[in-house]
């Protein structure tokens, strides 16, 4: 991870890493193959969770570190959810719909008590986070994104959208330029893809007792 870890260029007095140009590069390709419903936008979300290890871990933010094992760990199960379901849609393709009240309020419990939980962790223990709340507000925030996605939940793009407001000032404060101005442009790709899976759930049933 060595060369990984390097500086690729410098611009406006921010250093960029191969690792963070590299690592987001990739995510964003995933979260445009997510809008696109592709199933490869799980492969590439693991690979680029892989990579960002490196960056995270450069910049001291094990908060990071750990959100990026979560995405490769939720990735490969994300993999396999849409591998069973992807004939769950009259044109072949990954079916998408509203969560559930039920659904949406478990996913909005979930985050609360899942950064507070994190917070405190990170809190208790300064060395693991220089930014404890925001760390674990990103960190959880994109665990349940990521569920969301999984599960075909429109609400996966909303949940990204508040993932950003965060992660955009945190990335440019921890030096992670590329990561900050990747966060940008994710803030517009989710904007484009809510609104297309919001638009295909009018042309999808609704799916009655998904599976987990």
């Amino acid at each position: 991870m060595n060369w990984l870890n390097s500086e690729a260029f410098s611009v406006f007095g921010q250093h960029i890493m191969w690792s963070d140009m590299i690592g987001n590069t990739i995510g964003l390709i995933a979260l445009a193959l997510g809008w696109r419903r592709s199933i490869l936008t799980w492969p590439a979300q693991l690979l680029s969770g892989v990579i960002l290890v490196g960056a995270y871990a450069t910049a001291h933010l094990s908060g990071g570190v750990g959100k990026q094992l979560l995405v490769i760990g939720v990735a490969a199960w994300g993999w396999w959810q849409w591998n069973r379901g992807k004939q769950q849609a009259q044109d072949g393709s990954i079916a998408v719909r509203f969560a559930t009240w039920k659904e949406r309020g478990l996913l909005l419990a979930g985050a609360a008590l899942g950064t507070l939980a994190v917070g405190g962790l990170f809190t208790l223990y300064p060395s693991l986070s220089w930014s404890p709340w925001a760390d674990a507000y990103i960190f959880v925030g994109t665990l349940v994104a990521m569920i969301a996605q999984a599960r075909g939940l429109v609400e996966f793009w909303f949940a990204w959208l508040l993932v950003d407001l965060v992660g955009v000032p945190l990335a440019f404060n921890s030096g992670l330029a590329f990561s900050g101005l990747v966060y940008v442009v994710y803030f517009a790709l989710v904007i484009w893809g809510m609104r297309d899976w919001w638009l295909r759930t009018r042309t999808t049933p609704a799916l009655e007792g998904v599976t987990a």
